[in-house]
């Protein structure tokens, strides 16, 4: 995919006047590098952001078209505005064609979901890297680099030195002491919760002691009440046996 930018020269320059630019559409910027010099330029910022949403803006060569004059670009820096999400300002380098590129280039993950770690088994997929650093010549620098994940199972991992690259591609992150883990499949984890069952448990034997004990105290309160009665009881048996022997004795 070719993309091709417009720009003119930029003569006002500091930040004000990068503000006016900005409220008037347009998006300063600089273009470095090579045997010239460096350049202040301005771009229309809604043809940027047409430009800049496509993946290859970011990781491949650019046409830039300054002032009717076409060289070859790369993004090198940006920034974006922290809530609108437009773009502020942007620097542009110059390329050589006889000289290496170093670039980040991002990774495009195939067959993740078909894997037989996904599909059959119900594993989880995560990526650990999305991008890696390369370094190659501007005719071999590609867009993406393809990870395919068909072959992965639950356990199974893909490092960086597993990666093919394109002829004349270089994983300059790669090396004896460093060979990162690019993606993996594993198990997906299982959160048991038993604390409402302990709970529910806990408060049934906690009901259940109080009914005991309630029970206790209705027994204690019949046997009281049982005593009372048996002790008014005799007392009235005993008035009345009294009172037949003081009658007996007068007659």
């Amino acid at each position: 995919m070719k993309i091709e930018i417009n720009a003119v020269l930029r003569e006002s320059k500091g930040t004000g006047a990068s503000r006016r630019l900005r409220h008037e559409g347009k998006v300063p910027g600089v273009l470095y590098g090579g045997k010239d010099d460096a350049k202040s330029i301005e771009l229309n910022a809604k043809d940027l952001f047409m430009q800049f949403k496509h993946e290859a803006f970011h990781a491949s060569i650019l046409t830039l078209n300054l002032d009717g004059k076409k060289e070859s670009v790369l993004l090198r820096d940006y920034q974006m505005h922290p809530v609108r999400n437009n773009i502020q300002h942007i620097d542009l380098q110059r390329i050589d064609e006889n000289k290496k590129l170093s670039v980040k280039i991002p990774f495009h993950f195939l067959n993740e979901n078909v894997a037989p770690g996904v599909k059959l088994e119900g594993g989880v997929v995560s990526h650990i890297m999305v991008d890696v650093d390369i370094s190659c010549l501007p005719k071999d620098l590609p867009t993406y680099i393809e990870v395919d994940m068909i072959a992965l199972s639950i356990g199974d991992s893909i490092r960086l030195s597993d990666i093919k690259v394109p002829e004349g591609v270089e994983l300059t992150t790669l090396s004896e002491d460093n060979d990162p883990t690019v993606t993996s499949i594993s198990q997906p984890k299982v959160v048991v919760d038993e604390t409402p069952v302990a709970a529910e448990g806990e408060g049934g034997a906690a009901e259940g002691e109080e009914g005991a004990a309630e029970g206790e105290e209705g027994a204690a309160e019949g046997e009281g009440g049982a005593a009372e009665g048996g002790d008014d009881k005799a007392a009235d048996d005993g008035g009345d046996k009294a009172a037949d022997d003081g009658g007996d004795k007068k007659d």
